[in-house]
């Protein structure tokens, strides 16, 4: 007979990035009894099997069996068996051929692949493909392959999901009667009804941490249960209640008693001989306590103290702000600290939107005058870039051999607009007609950047003729 195995997780945590999918879980499953795994989805249930069955590498935290890891056990397929999905299978093989490669595998007899297919109701199509099996076929597939080593733990994911209400009840038989060989059987599920069944104990989960844990009559308080009790005699029944002293509460469906279990009050109604029509327990049923649970209403002991995180909308946190730029056509060149010159050029063509300072303005800039009877223009004082570092000078390639052309300047205006000062003979070019001043009529002498044809620079950057 196989021994069952005590499955421990102890503050298991897993993340993947910034998501938390297991958060210090602890939980402990023993053996002799089924054991159901409840949370809703992306709890992280399939994720702490996988971690407990050597998948997947937790965060921090261990998940043992029998004290042990998984990937420490000596036999691990006649230790634990485990189904986890119902669709690792190559769909060209048989049922018996599959189940074959795993008793090679793990140095098991071939005889034992026929005894699982009985077990599990497949002996008729054992010859058959997977690829042509139902969901509910395969499922019973996987529970065969994690019969296979005969194993003292049983894990299964969603084992009832796909069958028949024949094959659900042949299910809850098979797990009962696993367990009460004293195997430990843990199984995850979303149905709650048919988990209120099956299992002994509860292990609930949310948001990846452990809510409840223990068996299904803890669940609740035994004060949220009642049993309700009714007669077709209500008169003698109310005067058997009120003479011994028992307090109740008079509904539409009978008499509400709080404290006392419907097997007491039975007894009570047969020997003073009264005729029930009714005598029930009601409560709070698995669904709403589990809801409960799950959105943080309900806290339980078990759960250690822990709370369910409220979501926290993280994706739609917008960054800070930047602050807004300055408009440089608001701002004359000349108010502009001298304090405010970059350690570095920069090159004429990649002046950005920004104030210019005012070191770069040279004192005998000249401004433009507009022509007779042109209306005024807005200020278009020129601005001229400053003239690259001699360090950068030095990087650039050697200049060609043959004399080079007389080179066009860039001139800024205080409106953050970039133009061309073409060579001084096209400096005395009428101003423009429509009001507003070109780089043309600035005189030759004001670049400092480039000089213009026949004129000379002094070392401190002055122009002289």
């Amino acid at each position: 007979m196989p021994e069952g195995q005590v499955l421990e997780l102890t503050g298991l945590t897993k993340r993947f990035g910034a998501v938390s999918a297991v958060d210090s879980l602890d939980a402990r499953v023993e053996p002799g009894l089924v054991t159901g795994f409840l949370g809703p989805n992306g709890a992280g249930k399939t994720t702490s099997l996988r971690m407990l069955l050597g998948l997947v590498r937790p965060t921090s935290g261990t998940a043992t069996i029998g004290g042990k890891r998984y990937a420490d056990l000596a036999s691990p397929l006649q230790t634990v068996g485990a189904a986890l999905e119902a669709s690792s299978f190559h769909p060209g093989r048989s049922a018996a051929n599959h189940l074959k490669v795993y008793a090679r595998a793990a140095k098991l007899p071939i005889s034992r692949v026929d005894e699982v297919l009985g077990l599990v109701g497949l002996s008729d199509v054992a010859g058959r493909r997977v690829g042509g099996f139902s969901l509910g076929m395969r499922q019973r597939l996987g529970l065969a392959t994690a019969l296979l080593g005969d194993p003292g733990v049983l894990v299964l994911d969603e084992p009832t999901n796909g069958l028949d209400p024949e094959g659900i009840r042949w299910m809850r038989s098979l797990l009962r009667h696993l367990a009460e060989e004293g195997r430990t059987v843990l199984i995850s599920s979303h149905l709650l009804a048919e988990v209120q069944q099956t299992v002994d104990a509860l292990l609930i989960i949310s948001h990846g941490r452990l809510v409840f844990q223990g068996g299904v009559e803890d669940l609740a308080d035994p004060d949220e249960y009642a049993t309700v009790v009714d007669a077709p005699d209500r008169a003698a029944l109310s005067a058997l209640l009120d003479e011994r002293g028992i307090p109740y509460q008079l509904l539409r469906n009978g008499f509400t008693i709080r404290h006392l279990e419907p097997v007491e009050v039975g007894a009570l109604a047969a020997g003073a001989g009264i005729a029930l029509s009714n005598l029930q327990s009601k409560g709070a049923s698995l669904e709403d306590i589990f809801l409960e649970l799950v959105s943080g209403v309900r806290a339980h002991a078990s759960a250690g103290g822990t709370t369910v995180p409220a979501a926290t909308p993280t994706a739609g946190i917008p960054d800070a702000e930047a602050p807004a730029p300055v408009p440089t056509a608001a701002v004359p060149a000349e108010s502009v600290p001298a304090a405010a010159v970059p350690a570095e050029p920069v090159p004429a063509a990649a002046v950005p939107a920004e104030p210019v300072p005012a070191a770069a303005v040279p004192a005998e800039s000249v401004p433009v005058e507009p022509g007779p009877g042109a209306e005024p223009a807005p200020s278009t004082a020129m601005v001229t870039v400053a003239a690259p570092a001699p360090a950068l000078r030095a990087e650039a390639p050697p200049a060609p051999t043959q004399p080079e052309a007389p080179r066009s300047s860039y001139s800024v205006a205080s409106t953050g607009v970039i133009d061309v000062v073409p060579p001084a003979q096209t400096a005395t070019a009428p101003p423009a007609h429509d009001g507003t001043a070109t780089a043309d009529a600035v005189p030759a002498d004001t670049v400092t950047g480039d000089t213009a044809p026949g004129n000379t620079s002094t070392d401190d950057g002055e122009v002289q003729r």
